[in-house]
């Protein structure tokens, strides 16, 4: 163990920032384009190839992703969506964001993702989406969800904020990316920093379905359109003019939002996206590693990998009945571990606003008292894992 190593506060989680992303902010400053440049559509492109999807909206965070994903399904006033639990607030916010209601179906007690069976039970005659959570990484049940929804004529939005660079493989032996959209219409993905690769912030929202990915496009940008074959041409008429005598002339056909972009983060993204493969590799060798030197220590629960998935380990999630104590143990060692999600049912807002109340979601609140997150990131050294794994065995001794 390095020395000193315990007097240096190791986070749950931390950005891998080098020269290449430095130089590629500065190149972008050197450059005619802040925002609205052309970094923005490369960016979109590259991210698009990568995932094996048709179409790509680069936006300002994995919240605006989900907001504008949510609305280009027409939800609305009347209709219901079903989300995870165990997630962050904007995986369902986004529900609530286009005048919806949120319902919440409970999770799988060993991936701690939103359990397909339950879904089915949840569905009504109001419910038009939803959004499965790729919580930590490990992708959800996608051949079920995804029949389960086609059954029901529902929208599929894949809240992909963990999970860029995870992989999955249906009933018929294919892999598939998330993100390729090949079991869902929408998918979202966060790069805030803590996230398997940033762009300081920053989100996306891929799709396969040409119609969704304009909807998409216009929401990001206050609802405008400079495409001549979209204008509805009222206010054409009141010019006296055609499309193309007016270069400058645009329409906002919908009400949207400054959700945009800008062309210095998405130069960090693209240098990122050339690193992710390496991000995810680290990622997955910490994730084992953890694995085989917390098997047996006290009552800890370690994590599964279910056969089938390919996780890129955004989180590492132990589960133990004594976590307060081991968590501020932890702490007080400069070990920054973490327990995430207050499951969003308990949450003031929507115990007031929807009646939801405790013992409504049992697996996600058991999960609640007993998880506990320990740092993964690329750029944590061996001496620091080590010196996790040592401080944890010393709690139980």
């Amino acid at each position: 163990m390095s020395q000193g190593i315990s007097n240096i506060s190791i986070p749950y989680g931390h950005q891998s920032i080098a020269n290449e992303e430095i130089q590629a902010v500065v190149d972008v400053l050197s450059s005619d384009f802040l925002t609205q440049g052309p970094k923005i559509a490369e960016f979109e492109q590259a991210v698009a190839d990568y995932c094996g999807a048709k179409y790509a909206i680069a936006v300002s965070s994995g919240t605006a992703a989900l907001h504008i994903a949510a609305l280009s399904t027409g939800l609305k006033k009347g209709d219901e969506g079903i989300t995870s639990p165990n997630t962050f607030l904007a995986s369902a916010n986004c529900i609530i964001y286009c005048g919806a209601t949120p319902n919440f179906a409970d999770i799988k007690h060993d991936t701690f993702c939103i359990d397909s069976d339950k879904i089915k039970q949840k569905i009504n005659s109001k419910t038009k989406v939803i959004i499965p959570v790729h919580f930590s990484g490990h992708p959800c049940e996608m051949d079920e969800i995804w029949n389960i929804a086609q059954d029901s004529k529902l929208f599929v939005i894949e809240d992909a904020a963990h999970a860029i660079g995870s992989e999955w493989q249906d009933q018929h032996g294919k892999w598939h990316k998330v993100g390729s959209c090949s079991h869902s219409h929408l998918t979202t993905f966060s790069f805030h920093p803590i996230k398997t690769m940033t762009t300081g912030e920053g989100g996306m929202v891929l799709t396969n379905d040409e119609k969704l990915a304009e909807k998409c496009r216009m929401l990001r940008n206050h609802g405008m359109t400079k495409n001549h074959t979209d204008f509805e041409g009222q206010t054409l008429n009141f010019l006296d003019i055609e499309s193309h005598q007016a270069p400058w002339y645009y329409e906002m056909q919908c009400l949207g939002y400054n959700y945009r972009i800008t062309d210095i983060q998405c130069a960090i993204g693209l240098v990122q996206l050339k690193k992710l493969a390496s991000f995810v590799e680290k990622r997955r060798e910490i994730w084992n590693y953890y694995n085989e030197q917390l098997s047996g220590v006290g009552d800890l629960i370690i994590p599964i990998e279910k056969e089938g998935f390919r996780s890129c380990w955004h989180l590492y999630v132990l589960r133990t009945l004594s976590r307060n104590d081991l968590l501020l143990f932890l702490r007080s060692k400069n070990i920054i571990a973490h327990a995430m999600y207050i499951p969003v049912h308990l949450q003031s807002f929507y115990r007031n606003q929807f009646g939801f109340k405790e013992n409504d979601f049992p697996i996600a609140e058991t999960y609640i008292k007993e998880c506990l997150i320990l740092p993964i990131f690329p750029g944590l050294s061996k001496n620091e894992i080590d010196y996790i794994i040592s401080t944890i065995k010393e709690f139980y001794e």
